[in-house]
């Protein structure tokens, strides 16, 4: 392996979040900064929300019960269907 051609090593770089929380943890910069931490992501906290971006929720809702209203109609055929044959 050639030596001097890999970046050094810090095995406690220093992260410092928005939210105020600080840890450190291996990795070739000294220090950085983050946006967003495990303390402070909606997924981890649980207080997650679905962005409704104009409407693409309520939508995709409302094609699935237009869906799943299909298929109970074509079962009630079916079965009408066979109650007259």
């Amino acid at each position: 392996m050639k030596k001097e051609i890999h970046p050094v090593y810090y095995s406690s770089a220093r992260v410092r979040c928005v939210c105020g929380a600080e840890f450190t943890l291996g990795s070739t910069k000294e220090s950085f900064a983050v946006e967003i931490c495990s303390r402070c992501h909606p997924f981890y906290t649980g207080k997650g929300k679905i962005v409704d971006t104009a409407g693409r929720v309520e939508r995709f809702r409302v094609r699935a019960r237009k869906k799943a209203e299909g298929r109970e109609k074509t079962k009630k055929q079916r079965v009408k269907k066979q109650k007259q044959s």
